[in-house]
């Protein structure tokens, strides 16, 4: 979001309080051209871990998302935000401060908001917010606002006080876009004439700017009476918040009591922001996330960017924010002698994200040198079919899955890419969408992991969460000792995945197995930890690899974190490392040792290439590093 774009935050607890203060939101930043951010708080109790709130925040982000998508093409696009804490308020003023607010818009009586309960305008940051800040307390259904039928009624009550201005653009705002006219109230204790003069001294230029000023009143004597007796004929009172409250930390005076008491009306109550820097009213430790215990970053990531797939079974939805993001989205299908499960594969995704509704703009099947009839029978189901050894040959080649992927970019022609491999036998749509989702509902996400149950079969028997061994074994405790940033993901090795070209294309790729882990570690250093997120696949079944293959699988995975820890201590850690693996081999009559090389190579960063700079565009910013094949990449 611009930091000079017009923003307002609307804490919400349930869909009540959504539909009665989104519109008067949405109408308020309709006046500026601004932005509005709905957020729910998901409040963990304390002792226990934010992660533990991680599927609370998914169905409140999946039920707040159901609500705007309902609202869509009759509103102000209004965009979620959903937080895991142990503190309401901490999270309220972390969004505000993050996000840049210009106007907090709160519930009276909001049950998000404990302190509010009951006309309680009670927090010590509310004495000098950072950030202009708006209460109602309604007594009428807004819930339709603009209101149906007769225009709404506004009164604006004004003393001289320092939040009048902003209750007066305020009350300007809802007058218009709910067709209501205004009254001007000006209560005072002053001789009648000093008022005339001190209302039109202090106010000469905004009341030019009050174009739905119906009538004004000049009342001289009880303000709170005066005030009381007009709401009378009113549907709206909007007023600034006391200067002499009853309590050090709380906003209510006896004037404002006294009203609330005594109107029918619904009550607006307005406070400018303090003049200090909002970084100020933050306790330190809590104004970056860098500054936190490392342990509460990852669970709160873990609460926060952990996703399902039920969130975004809307492809219509999907679809529609596609479109009005005016992004391509690309699917890439990396394949090596499947052609047991690629036909259904392909079916599946095209005919519900491409033929049914179009989310995916193009699918595209990157080959391998599959020897079985895999490319055929893409081919016949009309995908474009690549194979990856004949993409930039001028490059050179190397075999495995990462260098797929890399080439992949080149071909494709997305904005967001997502690859998710061919081998799947219980395929569904939700494979692609579900990783596509973050992405379009959440701009600040660069690259999404999906995450599943993953069966290991036995025999003819299938043992619930016995897959993802290298995970367990090999990456998992890598992560940890070395990245703990990247704990939170529950699987960092799976082979469904998405991300933002403008990111991919700036991240070298590893060439084999490791290409998942070192896409995660860069993304990770170049990006930050909330530049990732994960999603809940559910199940995922497909062949199991046997344990000498996970063996070479994680020799080179390990050569990833090598390279990259010696990338961070600026030292060579792979220079006397052996990358010849010694493998038992067994026959009915002897053993013996197979040697085999397993090198995890690495490309650059794709926007470095010559030739995919000019097919996208690229500018010549940056130096190009030269790449020009080795003669042992000439392996194509």
């Amino acid at each position: 979001m611009s930091a000079t774009r017009y923003s307002i935050l609307v804490p919400v607890s349930n869909l009540q309080e959504a539909k009665m203060l989104l519109p008067l939101a949405e109408a308020l930043a309709r006046s500026r051209q601004g932005e509005v951010l709905a957020l729910h708080v998901v409040l963990v109790p304390p002792g226990q871990r934010l992660s533990e709130g991680a599927v609370n925040v998914s169905r409140s982000r999946q039920a707040l998302n159901n609500y705007l998508a309902q609202r869509a093409g009759t509103s102000q696009p209004v965009r979620s935000l959903v937080r895991a804490t142990h503190d309401l308020w901490e999270a309220v003023w972390e969004v505000v401060l993050q996000e840049k607010i210009d106007l907090l818009l709160l519930g009276w009586t909001s049950t998000a908001m404990p302190e509010t309960t009951g006309g309680l305008l009670k927090h010590q940051r509310l004495l000098a917010p950072p950030c202009n800040v708006m209460f109602v307390h309604p007594r009428r259904d807004l819930q339709t606002f603009p209101a149906e039928g007769e225009p709404l009624r506004f009164l604006l009550a004004v003393r001289g006080g320092p939040n009048d201005g902003l209750a007066l653009r305020i009350t300007e705002a809802l007058a218009a876009a709910s067709g209501g006219d205004i009254t001007l109230l000006h209560a005072t204790g002053e001789a009648p004439r000093d008022a005339e003069e001190h209302i039109f001294t202090h106010f000469a230029p905004a009341l030019r700017a009050l174009r739905h000023l119906n009538r004004s009143v000049t009342v001289v004597g009880d303000v709170t009476e005066a005030i009381s007796r007009e709401a009378a004929g009113h549907d709206v009172v909007v007023m600034g918040a006391s200067q002499n409250t009853i309590a050090p930390d709380d906003w209510r005076g006896k004037r404002l009591q006294s009203i609330l008491e005594q109107t029918e009306a619904t009550l607006i109550i307005v406070k400018r922001k303090a003049p200090q820097t909002a970084e100020l009213l933050l306790p330190e430790r809590y104004s970056t996330s860098t500054e936190r215990p490392l342990n509460v970053v990852v669970d709160r990531w873990f609460a926060e960017r952990t996703f399902h797939s039920r969130e975004f079974a809307d492809i219509e939805r999907l679809a529609r924010l596609k479109e009005d993001q005016g992004l391509r989205i690309s699917l890439g299908l990396p394949a090596l002698n499947e052609e047991e499960t690629v036909g259904n594969v392909i079916r599946t995704v095209k005919t519900a994200l491409m033929d049914d509704i179009p989310l995916l703009d193009e699918i595209v099947l990157i080959d391998s040198g599959s020897i079985d009839y895999t490319r055929e029978i893409a081919a016949d189901m009309g995908i474009p079919v690549y194979i990856h050894q004949e993409i930039l040959p001028q490059h050179g080649a190397y075999q495995g899955k990462g260098e797929a992927l890399w080439k992949s970019l080149y071909v494709l022609q997305g904005d967001i890419i997502a690859w998710i491999d061919t081998d799947i036998k219980n395929i569904h749509p939700r494979f692609v969408y579900g990783i596509i989702g973050p992405l379009l509902q959440h701009r600040d996400i660069q690259y999404v992991k999906g995450f599943y149950r993953r069966p290991l079969k036995q025999g003819d028997k299938m043992i619930a969460g016995g897959g993802g061994r290298v995970t367990e074994l090999t990456a998992r405790p890598l992560i940890n000792l070395f990245y703990p940033e990247l704990s939170g993901l529950i699987q960092p090795l799976s082979g469904e995945y998405a991300g933002r070209r403008s990111a991919l294309e700036r991240l070298p790729f590893f060439t084999g197995y490791g290409v998942e882990s070192g896409l995660l570690i860069d993304m990770l250093d170049n990006y930050g930890l909330n530049a990732i997120a994960q999603v809940d696949l559910l199940q995922r079944v497909h062949h199991n690899q046997p344990l000498p293959s996970l063996s070479k699988m994680s020799f080179t995975i390990i050569q990833v974190f090598m390279q990259r820890l010696g990338k961070r201590h600026n030292i060579t850690l792979l220079q006397e490392a052996n990358l010849t693996m010694n493998l038992p081999r067994y026959t009915q009559t002897r053993f013996y040792l197979a040697s085999e090389e397993l090198r995890e190579r690495e490309r650059p960063p794709m926007s470095e290439i010559p030739e995919y700079r000019q097919k996208f565009g690229l500018a010549e910013t940056l130096p190009l590093a030269a790449h020009a094949p080795t003669q042992e990449s000439q392996t194509a």
